[in-house]
């Protein structure tokens, strides 16, 4: 079978799917959470989506080196740290102030990659990221900011999906890109268990939705979303990456007004409408 021949442009649309996939997995993770214990649930997310992909896989897997098993250990921590921080940090952050945190990455991509990278991002891109920030904060800020432990952890989970993305990036100039994407799955998994073990009693969904909840975060935000993202990264910019993934509240409440008949206010509709006016801007910029 031919591999797909990606542009920045349809890499970009790509990540884009990707970002309304997990704009749905807040959702999934409210629900799965109800009965199962966190580290639990990042063992299962990422261990049945690795058991999937890699079944589907196998024949590529053979092509596996220690180089790539070392970049997908490390992609695959920062995964994990990702999910342990946003999920603890939910424990004791409203869900309208941990989405504002969490959504910084934006910002975190071009300020981390100029100074670890040396790559001073341009204006224009730049211009996109604080107008994304702007907007993500009307769209999600609904409450007063509060500063506590779960306010500090979901800025952890920002800076480490930021990192994931810088990483992403020089990874997949060192290595298979699908490959990498497949076995982050199962170290992520591996991190999840050992702390579940470590911190917390394990326990599997006790109920059909939250099987449900659980499946849909392996199998469409993890196998899928996970395993593609390298593959889409490969095409385009890092800073990019993480403007596009800004669009994940935008669809999160759109999902929530179609499932859980939540509206959004004015002030909310003008912040999703600056979202995509920046994300879109600065995909034509880059075209």
């Amino acid at each position: 079978m031919k591999s797909i021949v990606l542009t920045q442009r349809r890499a970009d649309w790509l990540l884009a799917v990707l970002a309304m996939i997990w704009g749905s997995s807040y959702l999934w993770m409210k629900i799965s959470l109800t009965g199962v214990p966190p580290f639990f649930l990042i063992f299962l997310r990422f261990g049945i989506a690795f058991v999937l992909v890699a079944g589907l896989c196998r024949s590529r897997l053979r092509q596996t080196t220690k180089r790539l098993l070392k970049g997908s250990a490390l992609l695959g921590l920062l995964l994990f740290a990702v999910f342990a921080c946003l999920l603890q940090g939910m424990e004791t952050t409203n869900a309208s102030t941990a989405g504002f945190l969490v959504s910084t990455t934006v910002v975190f991509v071009p300020l981390l990659q100029a100074l670890l990278q040396q790559q001073r991002p341009s204006r224009t891109l730049m211009g996109c990221c604080f107008l994304t920030l702007t907007g993500i904060a009307m769209l999600t800020l609904q409450e007063q900011l509060s500063w506590n432990t779960g306010a500090l952890l979901c800025i952890a989970s920002a800076v480490c999906y930021a990192l994931q993305i810088l990483e992403t990036d020089r990874e997949i100039r060192l290595t298979n890109a699908l490959l990498l994407g497949i076995w982050q799955l199962a170290f992520a998994a591996g991190y999840g268990l050992l702390a579940s073990l470590c911190f917390e009693t394990p326990a599997f969904p006790a109920t059909g939705l939250q099987w449900g909840s659980v499946l849909g975060l392996a199998v469409l935000c993890s196998a899928f979303g996970f395993v593609l993202q390298p593959v889409a990264q490969a095409h385009t910019t890092p800073t990019h990456t993480g403007l596009i993934f800004s669009l994940e509240p935008v669809f999160s409440a759109l999902f929530a007004f179609l499932f859980l008949q939540e509206w959004l206010s004015l002030q909310g509709w003008l912040g999703a409408a600056l979202v995509l006016t920046s994300v879109l801007l600065a995909a034509r910029r880059a075209a």
